[in-house]
């Protein structure tokens, strides 16, 4: 169907934008330089194509022995998967890829820096960015970069959206002319896709980080939502929240500090990441909850990765924010060798640290958890005949500092720390998706019969629409069962005594929001199979009644606090049925258990 609008010069009504120039303009090679990358050649106005990107960093490769390509997989559509290295040891890069470690001690070996881009293929600074640091790092004269360090580079994840090219992926983006699309080609959002695991582009991604165990992880995009001063804004799982509280320690308090003062000697505006309360309102309150394991970032702090999400001002012009990528990458690998030796300690550290009473879930909290200095742009409303509410219209005119409240995340559910978990041989499922992310398990060659503690389920909530290709579930426990349980050769003991041992739990803990439960990967026990035939359970029910005093009040007391229950004749017998020994006695039982 054709739009019935198309707008002015192919782009959205953006609100005006801030004039800037900065240090970090000199790095820009002029059009007639023979390694102007392509985004460079157009003043950024266009990103190279998934096929014009890798057949640069190609060239560039074969110019330098310190850059090379390597393949890691397939997309949906099977384009392929690259890794790009600037290294000085390719052999030891080779190796480490093929899953060898090398023999050097940990201060021996150089720190491993991973960054990925293209998640959301609109979002592509990263990309651009990163050529231009590849080329001075290989024929620039930025080679110190790589003493003492190895860099891995993804230019674009999810190339399949990169390459569903469109004037009109993201109407909120001030460029560049042409962007790719959000989602894989599954209709999949990547940054939702860490747990679950279900596309080949994160499966491969999960591959990497097992392989390579980087000591830094930088994840790249460009925000959605409000205008402000920022031009760059990044963050990490805060650690009010945090599973790694020595790694978020280090990004706050070492990491942050270095790469705020080299973007702002280039002219650029670093920022912590912004979520406002009220997009039209952000002076209201910022949020910086917990975030769960589904991005990127959530997902490094459970396992224990030093990981930091950057997000680039979509309002800022195309060529500023690739060059505050540009500095703050730059930054990263200088903060990462300077400071590896306590990086190290402090992934270590968080490795070997077994939390207690690990918390399940999160609430917002009611009062803030801190106040923030944020940089505004002016705005006003006016009344919207579209929308017939009053609209927030940014005017481009930064406005003085204010003291903003940040609201967070307060603990809602804790639990003693398992000592493992049995996971059923039938539950295929969730066995495929504990061995993708690399967690350790125990199979049992044979049957086995333990003691164990089983949730028994309830108050089953179904979303109403599909999210990422499933359905996804919510329930309460209603109680915790020890039992005496068999379980068939195939089955999988998971100990929570392992550096996975919070994303383990996580994982198979049903009431965590990204739990396998959750997402309808362990849901065999919500389905009763066995039928009731009314002819014969009415009589049934009709014997309870007359015999269970007990039980006639608590039906007495349903059919009065609901009347949709007391009108339904299949209703009011299943409720005798569940209460009769031929109930399906694991119904709601969920099927891996603690020990």
């Amino acid at each position: 169907m054709k739009p019935a609008y198309w707008p002015s010069e192919r782009r959205a009504p953006l609100p005006p934008v801030q004039p800037w120039s900065g240090a970090s303009e000199a790095l820009i090679r002029p059009e007639d330089d023979p390694w102007v990358s392509p985004a460079e050649r157009s003043d950024f106005d266009t990103t190279p194509t998934y096929s014009e990107t890798l057949a640069w960093l190609a060239r560039l490769a074969d110019a330098s022995p310190l850059v090379r390509l390597y393949d890691y997989g397939l997309s949906a559509e099977s384009l392929p998967l690259m890794l790009v290295v600037a290294s000085t040891d390719h052999r030891r890069i080779a190796a480490r890829l093929q899953g060898q470690r090398p023999d050097l001690s940990a201060a021996a070996e150089p720190i491993r820096v991973l960054s990925e881009c293209g998640i959301h293929p609109g979002e592509i600074d990263g990309k651009d960015a990163s050529l231009m640091l590849l080329r001075d790092i290989a024929l620039g004269g930025k080679t110190d970069l790589i003493v003492g360090c190895d860099w891995y580079f993804v230019p674009v994840l999810n190339p399949d959206g990169h390459e569903r090219r469109s004037a009109y992926s993201r109407p909120n983006q001030r460029g560049p002319n042409v962007q790719g699309w959000r989602a894989s080609a599954q209709g999949l959002n990547l940054n939702r896709d860490f747990v679950k695991a279900q596309s080949p582009e994160i499966r491969a991604i999960l591959r990497l980080l097992a392989k390579i165990d980087p000591d830094l992880f930088i994840d790249m995009h460009v925000t959605d939502g409000l205008d402000y001063q920022y031009d760059i804004t990044f963050g990490f799982q805060d650690p009010l929240y945090s599973a790694s509280p020595q790694i978020s320690a280090w990004l706050e308090q070492t990491y942050r500090p270095q790469v705020d003062a080299h973007m702002q000697a280039q002219g650029h505006a670093p920022g912590p990441l912004i979520l406002a309360a009220d997009d039209r309102r952000p002076e209201l309150g910022l949020m910086l909850p917990a975030f769960p394991p589904r991005f990127s970032h959530g997902y490094g702090d459970l396992r224990h990765i030093p990981t930091v999400l950057v997000e680039n001002h979509s309002l800022k012009t195309v060529r500023r924010r690739v060059l505050g990528t540009y500095a703050l990458l730059e930054a990263s690998l200088r903060a990462a060798v300077m400071h590896g030796a306590d990086l190290r300690a402090a992934l270590a550290a968080d490795r070997a640290r077994r939390e207690p009473e690990p918390i399940l879930a999160w609430d917002m909290a009611h009062e803030p958890v801190r106040t923030i200095t944020f940089h505004p742009i002016a705005s006003k409303f006016y009344e919207s005949p579209a929308s017939g509410a009053q609209e927030v219209r940014w005017l481009g005119t930064p406005l003085p500092p204010v003291e903003t409240p940040v609201f967070g995340s307060t603990p809602a559910t804790r639990i003693p720390r398992p000592r493992g978990y049995w996971v059923p041989a039938s539950e295929f499922d969730a066995l495929d998706r504990l061995r993708a992310h690399g967690i350790a398990m125990d199979i049992a060659p044979d049957w086995i019969e333990i003691e164990v503690d089983m949730l028994r389920l309830c108050d089953l909530e179904v979303a109403g629409a599909v999210s990422e290709r499933r359905v996804t579930l919510k329930a309460g426990v209603a109680q915790i069962e020890r039992r005496r349980e068999r379980f068939a050769p195939g089955s999988a003991f998971v100990t929570t005594d392992q550096p996975l041992g919070d994303l383990a739990i996580h994982m198979l803990e049903p009431t965590c929001a990204d739990s396998l439960f959750a997402q309808g990967l362990i849901a065999g026990m919500l389905d009763p199979v066995e039928y009731l035939e009314a002819y014969v359970v009415a009589p049934m029910a009709e014997e309870m009644l007359a015999t269970d005093p007990d039980l006639r009040a608590e039906f007495q007391a349903k059919l009065a606090a609901d009347n949709a229950f007391a009108a339904d004749p299949m209703a009011r017998l299943k409720w005798f049925y569940l209460r009769s020994p031929y109930r399906d006695e694991r119904h709601m039982l969920y099927p891996v258990a603690r020990c």
